[in-house]
């Protein structure tokens, strides 16, 4: 899977095309992806950002799925991202794969969750792995280097008993 047939794929819809015509002052903010090792149900979400409302547009790339607005509180203006990247999917899963085996983390990848966001100046995939045994892994992927800035491996478990100090 490679992250420009998807932008092409965006750029070719009929949707994307009335809304990048009607909102030329528009730019992309995030991009989320889940790749579903198990079932094979993978999305892709492009996002981009309406300065003149002040609004988010997410447009799936799902069969006849309709762009949305997206809900925010944040009243920050988001940062502007390149959807130019040329990578392949399959080389971020080595990646991870290769530090997973350096931190001798032998669970299998079940799902993986990446959002593309622009992190101090550079695209970033925030990327949160499931893997078996209730495990989770977090991390921070510098998408033109190639290279894990940041990784957390949690348990599910970890994150229930965050949630009971909450309460």
């Amino acid at each position: 899977m490679n992250f420009q047939f998807y932008a092409e794929k965006l750029k070719a819809s009929k949707n994307f095309k009335k809304f990048a015509k009607e909102n030329r002052q528009a730019f992309p903010c995030s991009c989320f992806f889940i790749i579903d090792k198990e079932e094979g149900k993978d999305k892709q979400h492009f996002d981009f950002f309406i300065p003149s409302s002040k609004k988010i547009l997410s447009f799936p790339l799902e069969e006849n799925a309709e762009e949305t607005l997206v809900e925010t509180k944040d009243t920050k203006i988001p940062t502007k991202i390149s959807i130019e990247h040329n990578f392949d999917f399959d080389e971020i899963e080595k990646v991870i794969g290769k530090r997973m085996e350096e931190e001798k983390i032998t669970n299998k990848i079940q799902k993986m969750l990446f959002s593309l966001q622009n992190v101090n100046g550079k695209d970033m995939f925030i990327a949160t792995i499931f893997v078996t045994s209730f495990g989770l892994i977090n991390a921070v992927i510098d998408v033109d280097a190639m290279k894990i800035n940041d990784f957390k491996k949690k348990s599910f478990f970890d994150m229930m008993t965050i949630f009971k100090k909450d309460k």
